[in-house]
């Protein structure tokens, strides 16, 4: 994918008149269509618009948890383990592949989290190899108070769009991410 086309803004002195409407995707498209006619871009167009609409729906997440004294990564390990079990306890391991990061970058968010009093960490009892992470009743207060604001704010980031636009986008998105080596069923 062409870099240019992950930027946040177009270059408006290379807009057309008969672009209008249409987003900064396009007017590259027609841009390399301009230059190099031979080969088809239109790949480039798809994963331009992922991109872009990635980064702009992180931003607007993590303004919403910004205001809450919040990064959205803190939150996702916290919703994690609330919905995992009655216990909100997982092993370290079981809590990586759920939160979908790696070991190393959970262990450092969990060690963020337990400063925060947000989460406990201890050994497992039953096996000295195992750490086991658990919602503190403060992570489990957190999770609670802001669970309904951050459905919220996604609804009016996806407020362009239908339901019957959400369900087809979220179906071509589950079955791009299966042909890229994700895991789980659409």
């Amino acid at each position: 994918m062409n870099d240019t086309l992950t930027n946040d803004t177009a270059d408006d002195d290379t807009a057309d008149d008969d672009t209008a409407g249409s987003d900064a995707v396009d007017q590259i498209l027609g841009q390399w269509a301009r230059v190099r006619p031979d080969v088809d871009c239109s790949a480039m167009g798809v994963a331009g618009r992922i991109s872009r609409a990635s980064r702009l729906l992180e931003k607007g997440i993590k303004e919403y948890f910004g205001g809450h004294d919040l990064e959205p990564w803190e939150f996702d390990v916290l919703a994690t383990l609330f919905r995992s079990n009655p216990d909100h306890r997982l092993c370290m391991s079981d809590l990586a592949t759920a939160a979908m990061v790696s070991s190393a970058a959970l262990t450092n968010r969990v060690d963020r989290l337990v400063v925060k009093g947000l989460v406990h960490r201890e050994v497992s009892p039953s096996n000295r190899r195992m750490v086991l992470i658990t919602l503190t009743g403060e992570g489990r207060a957190v999770v609670d108070a802001l669970l309904a604001g951050h459905v919220a704010n996604e609804e009016r980031l996806l407020a362009a769009l239908t339901d019957e636009d959400r369900e087809r986008l979220s179906g071509l998105l589950c079955k791009l991410l299966t042909s890229l080596g994700d895991v789980g069923s659409c």
